[in-house]
């Protein structure tokens, strides 16, 4: 049995209590954090909190080397661990898929995830949002600035009225310098407040699921300039706003006036 367990946004306690039963109860556990990690807890805080060992597996470990996650399923419980939900930022279709080629039984528990919190925090409604997109640090794409398909996105939403959630780059182990890093809404704020529009409206969801979790809203110029505090973010951009998520945003964001009427049909 190979079950895909969502372990929600933030530390080891945000996970469903469904989820956290099938760790405990599991022969064998492994994750992989290569896309997204629990910024507020570590492979350790886990192994404690479910009293389990957890084999963490790295990118080519999953994608180019399942076999052992495989072999370890086709005769005992095993439970596959990701941050947020486990089939829906970071897809593992193609080992459960695999899993089923073998005859393995396969279950997901899902969990929350960003763009689920995106929409509860902010108060735009979830189905106005348009396709999401990434945006890169500048050096991975090789050029300065934005990638092309990144302005394409948003615009294709705006024009059709809805709303662009933009997931910011992690790069673990980053080559250049030690550990890991994390684009901040405020520097991707100020890319696309250079290379795109300063004046758009833009909203950060900050560390969504903490304690602290942040959410505000400006144009782009300003919010390149604010400090947002520690990962993860997220931005939004809104396409037309309904007058109920114009108020949410100036209510809850602190987005100026202003700023909302512009997108307020």
């Amino acid at each position: 049995m190979l079950t895909f367990v969502g372990l929600g946004l933030y530390d080891e306690e945000s996970i469903t209590v469904e989820g956290r039963e099938a760790v405990r109860e599991a022969d064998r556990a492994f994750a992989e954090f290569y896309t997204s990690h629990l910024v507020g807890a570590g492979v350790e805080d886990l192994e404690a909190y479910h009293d389990v060992d957890i084999e963490v597996r790295e990118r080519e470990g999953v994608e180019q080397n399942p076999e052992p996650i495989l072999d370890a399923a086709a005769s005992e419980d095993v439970v596959f661990l990701t941050a947020g939900d486990t089939m829906i930022s970071t897809t593992h279709v193609d080992l459960r898929l695999r899993a089923h080629d073998r005859g393995i039984d396969t279950k997901v528990i899902h969990a929350p995830t960003a763009e689920s919190a995106a929409s509860s925090l902010t108060g735009l409604q979830n189905y106005r949002f348009g396709k999401a997109t990434t945006l890169p640090f500048e050096w991975v794409h090789g050029a300065d600035g934005v990638p092309g398909s990144v302005v394409d996105t948003i615009e294709d939403n705006r024009e059709r009225g809805l709303h662009t959630l933009c997931y910011l780059d992690i790069k673990v182990d980053n080559p250049y310098r030690e550990g890991d890093d994390y684009m901040t809404a405020s520097h991707a704020a100020g890319l696309l407040a250079e290379h795109w529009n300063p004046d758009a409206l833009g909203v950060v969801v900050a560390r969504a699921g903490a304690p602290d979790a942040l959410v505000a809203a400006d144009t782009l110029g300003s919010l390149a300039d604010r400090d947002f505090g520690s990962p993860l973010h997220l931005l939004v951009i809104p396409g037309n706003l309904h007058h109920v998520e114009a108020d949410a945003l100036t209510g809850l964001a602190g987005a100026p006036e202003e700023v909302v009427e512009s997108r307020t049909v």
